[in-house]
């Protein structure tokens, strides 16, 4: 899960220069949340709204300058971990039965369900990652506590951006001591043996984390990282977010003069 980090660096297309990233951070977030309540409240099977919707998500990400490459890899690892649950949803009873197994049936709601629900997570994820590959964790986190979200859930958050890199270095070096005792030389040797090795390493993050946390609040920690300037917003900010609200009402509009 962790592969598609890429160097643990989150935001690896920060330092670029778009009308995106003049943007201040918590001007991004809030244009981010409002296109993915905008997704969410949009009825099953409004798939031309969801076209809108994309296609304003593709002309952010030409205007960002985001990496193409970085941005479709997070996409498609964490978009493959929500599939498994989305799977649930196909199961519906209602409409025409298209497959039938028993008392298990594919119907015509089951299906619409299942892909709207699959392209409202595909369109959330598109533009959630977009905002996390153009603007630094720091700078997000201030962002993200300007906009009233508890500072404790922000500060879990900072800690667990910081030091994930340790965590995955502790697991690799349980992992090459278990294949130098050749521990691992079979499946169900190897099911047991990482099992083991989650259960070390959550004991050994619990110690860690709370010599670390000491070791900060004694240097002064307050929750977050300081930033050496915290960026004001301007005419463009506004302008940004008036424009993100009205395609979004706009994409409403079009479901409801459709029906």
């Amino acid at each position: 899960m962790l592969l598609h980090i890429g160097a643990f660096r989150l935001d690896v297309d920060s330092e670029r220069r778009s009308p995106w990233h003049d943007l201040i951070p918590s001007t991004r977030v809030l244009c981010t949340v409002l296109m993915m309540f905008a997704i969410a409240l949009t009825p099953n099977g409004h798939w031309k709204t969801w076209a809108l919707y994309g296609l304003g998500i593709v002309r952010l990400a030409i205007l960002s300058r985001v990496t193409f490459s970085s941005l479709a890899k997070r996409v498609g690892v964490e978009f493959s971990f929500i599939v498994v649950v989305l799977l649930g949803t196909l199961f519906q009873r209602g409409g025409e039965v298209m497959w039938q197994w028993g008392w298990l049936q594919i119907t015509t709601v089951g299906l619409t369900t299942l892909g709207s629900v699959a392209l409202k997570m595909l369109l959330s994820l598109t533009m959630i990652n977009i905002l996390i590959l153009t603007t630094p964790i720091p700078a997000l986190l201030h962002a993200i506590v300007t906009l009233r979200v508890p500072p404790l859930l922000v500060a879990i958050m900072a800690s667990m951006y910081r030091y994930i890199a340790v965590l995955a270095d502790e697991f690799q070096s349980m992992r090459r001591a278990a294949l130098s005792r050749n521990l691992m030389n079979s499946r169900k040797a190897q099911r047991q043996v990482i099992g083991n090795m989650f259960g070390s390493l959550f004991i050994r993050t619990y110690d860690r984390g709370e010599r670390v946390h000491q070791a900060m609040l004694a240097r002064g920690y307050t929750g977050l990282v300081p930033l050496t300037e915290i960026p004001k917003g301007n005419w463009r900010d506004g302008v940004a977010i008036t424009l993100v609200a009205a395609f979004a009402i706009a994409g409403q509009l079009f479901y409801i003069q459709g029906r």
